[in-house]
């Protein structure tokens, strides 16, 4: 990834994990076009003000991958006229009863977490990499609380079905660590009173995503096999790489 590809800036200031996934490079040297696949951590927070701005971008569908609970607990995008709103939950467990070690390595557990997902979320991962593959929806925003887990997961797979070289997708990943940061500093200004998340909750340390990619490979042989037995069809991921490749 050089400086050219790095991801334009967040036009959205009550967010702080959205960004462009464009401008990397895949298969035969082709570039994932730009303003086709967003992601972000939780859009309740935008509002009315941010209407002439999503309408810039031009965004078509929104996929929620929150819990149900989170998004009766902090509501979701306005109703913009024109915008296709789709929450898609990948079934896993609670974190909150998967208490973290701190002696324990912050990269092998949220991989676990991963992987853990990945196995019983098959069926929402690929509704919603079906969905990004569907070219009358882009272009697509896709979120969840902090834009980083399974907004990840679902990134990721994304990109390697384009062909992106694991380490741009692991650098992908870990710019989210900077946002969580930035998530971090404003709930302390705003909310005083509120406890600071959990480590796992913030950090994207680069080597979580790479031992989740290496290892999903190897279950399953590649990407492409995991979302085969997922459902995706050969068609399917054609199509995203049609539309998203320049």
């Amino acid at each position: 990834m050089d400086a050219t590809d790095t991801p334009q800036r967040n036009p959205f200031p009550a967010l702080f994990n959205f960004r462009d996934v464009g401008g990397l490079t895949g298969h035969d040297g082709r570039t994932v076009r730009r303003g086709r696949l967003y992601r972000s951590d939780s859009l309740h927070r935008i509002d009315e003000t941010d209407r002439e701005m999503f309408t810039a971008l031009g965004i078509r569908t929104v996929i929620d991958l929150r819990r149900p609970t989170e998004v009766a607990r902090d509501g979701r995008v306005p109703a913009y006229d024109g915008l296709t709103y789709r929450h898609i939950h990948p079934e896993h467990d609670d974190w909150a009863g998967i208490p973290y070690d701190p002696q324990e390595s912050l990269p092998r557990w949220l991989a676990d977490r991963y992987a853990a997902l990945a196995q019983t979320g098959t069926a929402g991962l690929a509704e919603a990499i079906g969905l990004i593959a569907d070219s009358a929806t882009a272009p697509v925003v896709v979120h969840c609380v902090a834009g980083k887990d399974r907004t990840g997961i679902v990134c990721a797979l994304t990109l390697a079905v384009l062909g992106v070289a694991d380490e741009d997708i692991v650098a992908d990943y870990a710019l989210s660590t900077e946002a969580s940061e930035r998530f971090s500093a404003w709930v302390a200004a705003a909310l005083p009173e509120a406890a600071q998340p959990p480590r796992p909750y913030l950090a994207s340390p680069a080597e979580a995503m790479t031992i989740f990619l290496t290892e999903l490979r190897a279950g399953h042989g590649s990407v492409e096999g995991y979302l085969h037995r997922a459902g995706l069809t050969d068609a399917q991921l054609t199509a995203l790489r049609a539309h998203l490749l320049a």
